[in-house]
């Protein structure tokens, strides 16, 4: 019995077998799962210096992954929610493991035991309506990159797809005529149908019209007719989202993104009345509880519970100075 089992073809078989063959994990996914493995076989080859096609199992035990972990907060100022996703990779590799080599089922039981760092979860940022429209409003449409822009900012703030979502669409994704829709394939491979508002409809029917091409051609392209980067849409929302500030100064103390864009749509959604369950539908949410993030944020919503209430009737007392000990010990 190989008692120390080698580690690189462990993880290859991970990758083909488990991740590429079996989950159909997204390219999103793999790329992620790489760059994680990637790090972590640097840091063994510094750490331990064993070339990482020598590694084995056995080195890569809990502690060994918990300074991993700890140098990723530390040296390279990873946040705890890098940190965490970083651990949900190694976590399903190690599942895989224990399938593959259940003799080392301790080993792989105190890394699965790793705990995930807790995380305080700030209120989600969104639009106002009338940021929205000073952010469609700064778009020079004149021009064949700002209509394009329009159409992405204007789709966007619709239907609430993701960012992969939206660069990944082609033309056959649309659909303008009777039940207009775009189709999409969301986190785990999952198609989702959304609706189209006219006014959506209305610009994507031009914007197809002058783009012509064939049916497998990105509905939105960069200037050489290829998809069009993440980092290229980051780019034009944030400049855009400038511009408008101009018009809107509230703008300004906004750090408006893409997924902003998907919060947005969340919220008016939200406001308009819609049930939780259909925004989560709406969004291709796994879980209800990633809906409740827009409940927790919307002050609206609550202020209106607040009006249906009646106030607990109250004085304010007279202000009265603490003794000169007692505030003495407080001030401690």
């Amino acid at each position: 019995m190989n008692l120390q089992p080698a580690f690189a073809p462990l993880c290859q078989s991970f990758f083909t077998k488990r991740l590429i063959a079996q989950r159909r994990a997204s390219p999103h996914t793999v790329a992620a799962y790489t760059q994680t493995f990637r790090l972590l076989v640097r840091y063994a080859q510094e750490r331990l210096g064993t070339p990482p096609s020598k590694l084995t199992l056995a080195q890569l035990d809990a502690p060994f992954l918990a300074s991993f972990l700890d140098q990723l907060e530390g040296p390279r100022a990873n946040a705890a929610r890098s940190r965490n996703a970083r651990l949900a990779a190694l976590r399903s590799f190690y599942h895989y493991a224990s399938f593959e080599v259940p003799e080392h089922a301790a080993l792989i039981q105190r890394v699965l035991a790793i705990p995930y760092k807790r995380l305080s979860r700030p209120l989600v940022g969104y639009l106002t309506r009338e940021e929205i429209d000073a952010i469609l409003a700064s778009v020079d449409q004149s021009r064949r990159l700002g209509r394009r822009d329009h159409a992405i900012l204007l789709l966007a703030v619709q239907t609430g797809l993701r960012l992969s979502e939206i660069t990944a669409l082609r033309r056959r994704d649309v659909a303008l005529g009777a039940g207009a829709h775009v189709r999409c394939e969301g986190k785990g491979r999952k198609e989702r149908c959304t609706p189209l508002t006219k006014p959506v409809v209305a610009v994507l029917r031009a914007w197809t019209q002058e783009l012509g091409g064939a049916d497998d051609q990105p509905l939105f392209p960069n200037s050489n007719g290829g998809r069009l980067s993440a980092d290229a849409v980051q780019h034009l929302v944030k400049k855009h989202a400038m511009a408008a500030r101009a018009t809107c100064p509230s703008l300004a103390t906004k750090r408006v993104t893409p997924h902003v864009l998907r919060h947005t749509a969340a919220m008016e959604l939200l406001q308009a009345g819609v049930d939780r369950a259909m925004i989560a539908i709406w969004l291709g949410h796994e879980s209800l509880d990633t809906t409740q993030i827009y409940l927790d944020a919307n002050l609206a919503l609550k202020q209106a519970v607040l009006a249906k209430t009646h106030p607990v009737t109250s004085q304010p007392d007279k202000y009265r100075p603490d003794d000169q000990l007692l505030s003495f010990l407080k001030a401690l």
